[in-house]
């Protein structure tokens, strides 16, 4: 059974909700979950095997930032550059379209995980609060995500 670690940038909890609601339809379809809160970046790259998969929940904050949960994870990502070219991945950005810097932080996030050499899975989901249904979205966008598996 393969395990998927789910990485959650948030500030507000919308985005950690959608992502225990995307970990249920995962566990739903015959894979374990890892849920990852506040992601320790000692722990992940630890834990990394020719078998990992991350998804990333990042909403973005104020000018356009990881949310506070999982800045020092991005931080540390950036500083140490790991090489992941055995992880695969998929992102799904959570923005606010009035803001310039929308969706900043999880394009960001996908960005930087594939120029450490990690496989992106599937084009990123960008949800955009003041509009669209971020649990009715991204699900959709989940059934891509586990077929690309």
């Amino acid at each position: 059974m393969q395990t998927i670690d789910i990485l959650v940038a948030t500030t507000s909890g919308n985005t950690e909700y959608m992502a225990d609601q995307l970990a249920n339809e995962l566990q739903q379809a015959g894979f374990t979950t890892t849920m990852h809160y506040e992601p320790d970046y000692s722990d992940l790259m630890e834990s990394l095997t020719d078998n990992s998969i991350w998804l990333c929940c990042v909403a973005s904050h104020g000018a356009g930032e990881y949310a506070d949960s999982m800045l020092d994870f991005a931080e540390e990502l950036h500083t140490h550059k790991p090489n992941l070219s055995t992880l695969k991945y998929g992102v799904i950005a959570v923005g606010d379209s009035c803001y310039d810097t929308f969706c900043s932080a999880g394009r960001d996030c996908d960005a930087m995980l594939a120029i450490l050499g990690a496989k992106r899975l599937i084009t990123h989901l960008e949800i955009d609060m003041s509009q669209d249904d971020p649990d009715e979205k991204s699900s959709t966008w989940l059934q891509s995500f586990i077929k690309s598996l």
